[in-house]
C-alpha cells in the first residue's frame, strides 16, 4: 500500500497554492465599507497604495503582557489597539523581507484571550427569538483574567459558582437550575439573565461581531506559523471554539467560519480528536462525534470554499490512525459527497475530493470495498485522469486510488467492466501508463481469476 500523503492548505491533492495570511480589517469604525477597510483588505504588496507599516521584531516581546491584558479588559479602546496590533504582527506578505513573524508560543495566555473575544460574541450571537430556548449569559465565567498564568482567576477553584436565579420568562429545567421555585428575581441577579443589565444595542452587537472576526483572522494567521501548530492542535479551548463556530455555520458570520475552517485545515495533520474528551479544561464540551458531525455539515453545504476545506480536512484527519474510530462511522456519507465533488467543474473541488479519497483508500480493506461500490466513483476518477486535471499531482493520485482499489479481489468484478478504458489510457497517456499497466496486470493475472484465460494478454505485459 502507498503511504498516505498530505499537502498544503488548498492543495491536499496538489491543488491550489497555500493562501497567504490576510491583513484583516482595521478597527475603530463599525462600518465595513470604509476606505480604510478596503485598503487593508488588499494583500499583495504591488497593490498597496502608500507605505507599508513595519513593526519592530521586539515589539511583541516588550508588550506581550499589555496585549493580553488589553484583550481581557473588554474596553473598546484597549481591545481595538490589541486586535490591530496583533493583526499587523501576524500578517506577512508572501515575498516580504520581514521573516520574524511573532510565534504564538512567545506570548503566554494570548490564545485564550483571543478565544475569549470570540466566546463573548458567541454568547450573544443568536437572538433569543431565533433560538427558542432561554439561555444564561456566561459573561466570561471560564475566562482567565490576567496574562500571568492560570493562578489568577475570576473565581477561586474552591468557591462554588454564583447561583443563577431564572427569570419569570425562563424555564428552570432548561437552565439546569434545581433550587427553590418560590424565589423572586432579585435585581442583583439581572446580569446573569439574557434580558438583564448587560444587553447590547445593535451598534454594540456589531462591534462585538467585528472584534470576533478580527480575533479569528489573527488565529488563522498564527496557524500558518510552524512554531504555533503543535500548541494550537493541542489546545482544547481553541478546537472547541473552532468546531462550535463550524457547527453553527448557517447562522454564524461567514468570515468567522471561513477563518476557522482555514485554521483547522492547517492544524489537520497534527490534530487528534481525542483531545475533545481528554482531561484538559473544557469550555464548550464538544465531543469527537459532534466535531465530525460539524465537519459533515460543512461538507454538505453549497459554499464551494467551505466544502472544499471540509474535504481537505477529512483527508488530513484520517492520516492519524487515532481519528479513524470517529470518522469511519460516517464513511458512507463521506464517500458519497466526495464522489459528488468529483463531478463539479471546479478544479479545486476535484483536487480536495481526490486528496481525501486518496488518504481514505489507504486506511483499510473495508474503505476500499465501500469506495469501489459507490456509484459513479470509478467513472469520475477516470474522468479526472482523462480530462486531465490542470494539476498533474491530482491526476496521479486519482490513478493511484484506482490501483489501490484493484488490489482487493472483491473489487475485480466491478473494475473489469472498465478494462477497455484502462487500456485506452495505458496506450494514450504515457504519464500514467505504468500505473494502468499494473492495474490491468492485477486484474487478470492473479490465480483464481475466472477470466484470466480470456484476458491473459495483460498478465504478460
Amino acid at each position: 500500500m502507498q503511504k498516505r500523503e498530505v499537502g498544503k492548505v488548498g492543495g491536499a491533492a496538489g491543488g491550489a497554492a497555500t493562501p497567504a495570511p490576510k491583513r484583516g480589517r482595521p478597527f475603530g469604525s463599525t462600518s465595513s465599507n470604509s476606505a480604510a477597510a478596503a485598503v487593508a483588505d488588499l494583500a499583495a504588496p504591488s497593490t498597496l497604495l502608500g507605505p507599508s507599516l513595519q513593526v519592530h521584531s521586539s515589539f511583541a516581546d516588550q508588550n506581550n503582557k499589555r496585549i493580553v491584558l488589553a484583550l481581557q479588559s473588554g474596553l473598546k479602546s484597549e481591545l481595538t489597539w490589541a486586535l490591530n496590533t496583533l493583526t499587523l504582527l501576524s500578517f506577512k506578505e508572501k515575498d516580504e523581507v520581514r521573516r520574524d513573524a511573532t510565534p504564538l508560543a512567545k506570548i503566554p495566555s494570548l490564545l485564550d484571550a483571543l478565544l475569549q473575544v470570540v466566546d463573548d460574541w458567541r454568547d450573544i450571537a443568536l437572538p433569543k427569538d431565533l433560538r427558542g430556548t432561554p439561555r444564561v449569559r456566561l459573561l466570561g465565567a471560564n475566562s482567565i483574567v490576567s496574562g500571568f498564568g492560570n493562578e489568577y482567576e475570576a473565581l477561586s477553584l474552591n468557591e462554588p459558582p454564583h447561583p443563577v436565579i431564572p427569570s419569570e420568562s425562563s424555564n428552570a429545567e432548561t437552565l439546569g437550575w434545581k433550587g427553590p421555585t418560590n424565589l423572586k428575581h432579585h435585581p442583583s441577579e439581572w446580569w446573569f439573565d439574557e434580558d438583564g443589565l448587560f444587553n447590547l444595542d445593535e451598534d454594540g452587537r456589531a462591534e462585538r461581531q467585528q472584534c470576533a472576526v478580527a480575533a479569528s483572522n489573527i488565529i488563522r494567521n498564527f496557524s500558518f506559523m510552524a512554531d504555533n501548530e503543535i500548541i494550537m492542535a493541542q489546545h482544547r479551548h481553541c478546537l472547541e471554539t473552532i468546531f462550535q463556530c463550524i457547527e453553527d455555520h448557517n447562522t454564524e458570520d461567514e468570515e468567522l467560519v471561513t477563518n476557522f475552517l482555514e485554521t483547522v485545515v492547517n492544524l489537520g495533520p497534527l490534530l487528534d480528536l481525542r483531545i475533545l474528551s481528554s482531561l484538559k479544561p473544557s469550555y464548550i464540551n464538544i465531543g469527537e462525534k459532534r466535531a465530525v458531525q460539524a465537519i459533515m455539515g460543512i461538507l454538505s453545504c453549497s459554499v464551494k470554499a467551505w466544502h472544499c476545506a471540509a474535504a481537505e480536512l477529512l483527508g488530513r484527519l484520517i492520516i492519524n490512525p487515532d481519528n479513524e474510530p470517529f470518522l469511519l462511522p460516517f464513511a458512507p456519507q463521506i464517500y458519497k459527497r466526495l464522489v459528488d465533488l468529483l463531478s463539479l467543474p471546479a478544479v479545486d473541488a476535484q483536487a480536495a475530493a481526490v486528496g481525501a479519497l486518496y488518504n481514505l483508500s489507504e486506511v483499510n480493506m473495508d474503505c476500499r470495498l465501500k469506495l469501489a461500490s459507490e456509484r459513479w466513483a470509478i467513472d469520475r476518477l477516470l474522468k479526472v485522469v482523462k480530462a486531465p486535471h490542470p494539476v498533474p499531482e491530482v491526476c496521479r493520485k486519482a490513478a493511484m486510488i484506482l490501483e489501490s482499489l484493484v488490489a482487493e479481489p472483491q473489487n475485480k468484478a466491478v473494475l473489469l467492466s472498465y478494462e477497455n478504458m484502462f487500456a485506452e489510457i495505458l496506450f494514450s497517456d504515457c504519464r500514467h501508463s505504468d500505473t494502468f499497466a499494473r492495474i490491468l496486470y492485477e486484474l487478470t493475472s492473479k490465480p483464481g481469476n475466472k477470466v484470466t484465460t480470456a484476458h491473459g494478454i495483460w498478465g504478460s505485459y
